[in-house]
């Protein structure tokens, strides 16, 4: 019975998100104890909530594996609206962190809003869009309208601000424009419009353009410790110390206060590190499984939602960990978002698992389709 049940979900895809967040926890206790003692004299401080964050989002992995996936059709309104009402609500009484009012405290725990507006926008675009299909061709009334609502959504981000996830969200909308068969001279516009809107907002704060700087010669920008310049150098030295096989787990030097955020926005290079080339293709190699699987149960679904937001998912994944990572090697400049179920962040996690088990239930429609074209046929 179970193994029936279970037979048409994606094995790899789970397995490669489960194994993923489990090395993450493990590298997130190493990266962050001197930083947890130093400030609440706990080592182990930051590892036992991102396990209580890890044990949640399983939870919420088998109750989307299990979930009809058609029935978010019918949500998408409720959940933009939601996300929306949050995202003003966080502004008014939020927590601020880091310069951003982007947190909801909830009792020792922080939730940030904007990590599950990313979803429900996904989810939001592909039902929009799949409905649009006879028209996608005319701008006006087949592209714009769910733009207007990703324009309000970006908005709201930017009065945190937080530029790294407005931009991201900006980015992974274009996607599902483009997937969505829009043309090519409304994709340009568009294109256009939106590099010129994040190149202004970029230049438009000092931090913002120090980064930049900093992404263009680190060393010029590295006079005090909590400049973006000091930051990349320091993860250059990790990077450069781990070498092929790395110092050992545990043993990094650059996490003992050299290098800021080790454990959210720089733990690639505590991998890097401890674990060496070797450890950055295991992670590689997860992040490669997740895209291939998810591509692969797009392409294979029947229907336009599904496929939409099958890729517009795999999209939002990959796209930020791999900004995650060139920011963190020197390839552009920071940009605060987390690596997807490595980082530390239980917004992130709850989110990445929510959509890993989207994309089983969208696995398991795909084979009982196929399954059911098959037994039609051999009738």
């Amino acid at each position: 019975m179970l193994k029936r049940m279970y037979r048409d979900y994606d094995w790899w895809l789970i397995s490669a998100a489960v194994l993923l967040s489990i090395f993450g926890v493990i590298m997130i206790y190493s990266a962050s104890f001197p930083l947890a003692i130093d400030l609440y004299g706990d080592p182990s401080h930051f590892f036992v909530r991102q396990l209580i964050w890890l044990a949640v989002g399983l939870c919420l992995l088998m109750f989307f594996m299990h979930f009809r996936y058609r029935f978010l059709k019918k949500l998408s309104p409720f959940l933009i609206i939601g996300s929306m009402l949050l995202l003003l609500l966080v502004i008014f009484i939020g927590r601020e962190v880091n310069g951003a009012t982007s947190w909801f405290a909830i009792g020792p725990f922080s939730v940030q809003p904007a990590e599950f507006v990313k979803l429900a926008v996904i989810v939001y675009l592909a039902q929009v869009y799949s409905k649009k299909q006879q028209y996608i061709n005319k701008f006006i009334s087949g592209v714009i309208p769910p733009l207007v609502v990703v324009v309000f959504i970006f908005s709201l981000i930017m009065l945190q601000p937080d530029l790294g996830t407005a931009a991201s969200i900006l980015m992974t909308a274009g996607i599902i424009v483009f997937l969505s068969g829009a043309r090519w001279r409304h994709l340009a516009v568009l294109v256009t419009l939106s590099a010129g809107v994040i190149a202004y907002f970029a230049i438009s704060e000092p931090y913002r353009i120090q980064r930049l700087t900093a992404f263009r010669d680190p060393f010029e920008m590295a006079e005090t410790m909590s400049g973006s310049g000091y930051q990349l150098i320091q993860a250059y030295i990790a990077i450069a110390h781990g070498g092929l096989t790395g110092t050992g787990l545990g043993q990094s030097v650059q996490k003992m206060h050299f290098l800021p955020e080790p454990h959210t926005d720089f733990i690639l290079a505590v991998v890097a590190e401890e674990l060496g080339i070797l450890g950055i293709l295991f992670v590689l190699v997860c992040l490669l499984t997740i895209a291939w699987r998810g591509i692969l149960i797009g392409v294979r679904n029947k229907t336009t939602f599904g496929t939409l937001l099958s890729f517009g998912i795999v999209f939002q994944i990959v796209s930020q960990a791999l900004v995650n990572a060139w920011a963190a090697t020197g390839l552009m400049p920071i940009t605060g978002l987390p690596f997807p179920f490595l980082s530390y962040g239980g917004s992130s996690l709850l989110v990445s698992f929510s959509a890993i088990g989207i994309l089983a239930s969208i696995s398991k429609e795909n084979s009982k389709e196929k399954r059911k074209s098959e037994d039609s046929q051999a009738a």
